[in-house]
């Protein structure tokens, strides 16, 4: 029970991790209908950027926390402003084919700058540790991931329930003229929601890597699994996103623990049966 009680909370700890980094890709997609292939590349960078950041001079890890995903969010303007907005009126394929390329510009970056090796970012010292829960040890930096999705999910619910910016955003995901129509300017609108999917894919990826590590290819390893998520719970459903995470977190954990040959093809088995019974996802409102 000990066993299964840490594999529990790495499942939960990292099926949130996965609900951060795929939440800005559900969002932008619901909005603009852009199916970003480089939101893993976005992910990436906020881990490098913050391991640069705790090796410098500064060595603070609150720090590349927050300095990462404005640096990303940065980056992410540069890219809605000076490409995608060039492609919306040429369809998807464009686009996709766009941020398709721009995650293999961003992957030889990634190689010229920091290299080939293998990476680590270290916990903080005030979340290293162990806490005993119920006579069992829980790494305490674990434990903080898991709080701090939960503490976004809600966030995100708040915003997207309660706000006026909300509200434009749920009318985005159902009917863009509309909202064109109401005087929005839905300019701005797609490069707020192009920043803020960004935010947290560099949140993301300075969260993740005490635990996840950085390497090569990282971001097409998360991207796919982000992919999966994204269709199992539903495109453009932040709810569907959070089930969606939480299950192939969990998922993906215990099929390593318990049945590590087919832990790769469980999730993609899981999505093809969901995607069966409920074509749009578990919450899907988009055709």
């Amino acid at each position: 029970m000990d066993i299964l009680g840490v594999q529990l909370v790495n499942g939960l700890s990292y099926g949130l991790l996965l609900f951060v980094i795929t939440s800005g890709l559900a969002l932008v997609f619901g909005v603009m209908g852009v199916l970003n292939l480089a939101h893993g590349s976005l992910y990436m960078l906020g881990a490098y950027i913050a391991f640069t950041i705790t090796n410098s001079a500064f060595s603070n890890f609150w720090l590349a926390l927050i300095a990462a995903p404005i640096l990303v969010a940065v980056i992410s303007l540069i890219v809605e402003v000076g490409l995608l907005r060039t492609t919306y009126h040429l369809g998807h394929l464009s686009q996709v084919l766009l941020t398709f390329g721009l995650a293999y510009v961003f992957h030889d970056l990634a190689h010229w700058i920091w290299g080939t090796n293998v990476l680590s970012l270290a916990v903080p010292a005030s979340l290293s540790g162990s806490v005993s829960v119920f006579n069992q040890t829980f790494p305490v930096y674990r434990l903080a991931v898991i709080a701090i999705g939960l503490i976004i999910a809600v966030i995100l619910w708040v915003i997207q329930e309660k706000t006026r910016w909300g509200a434009i955003i749920r009318a985005g995901l159902s009917d863009k003229e509309m909202i064109s129509g109401l005087g929005v300017n839905i300019k701005l609108v797609f490069t707020s929601v192009f920043i803020f999917g960004g935010v947290l894919a560099g949140f993301g990826g300075v969260v993740a890597a005490p635990i996840l590590g950085i390497f090569p290819g990282m971001e097409f390893q998360t991207l796919i699994l982000a992919l999966v998520v994204l269709v199992i719970g539903g495109l453009g459903s932040i709810a569907g996103t959070f089930i969606a995470s939480i299950l192939i977190g969990l998922l993906e954990t215990f099929s390593r623990f318990l049945l590590p040959e087919l832990s790769l093809f469980l999730p993609f088995a899981v999505m093809a049966l969901i995607l069966v019974v409920k074509p749009k996802g578990l919450l899907g409102k988009v055709a």
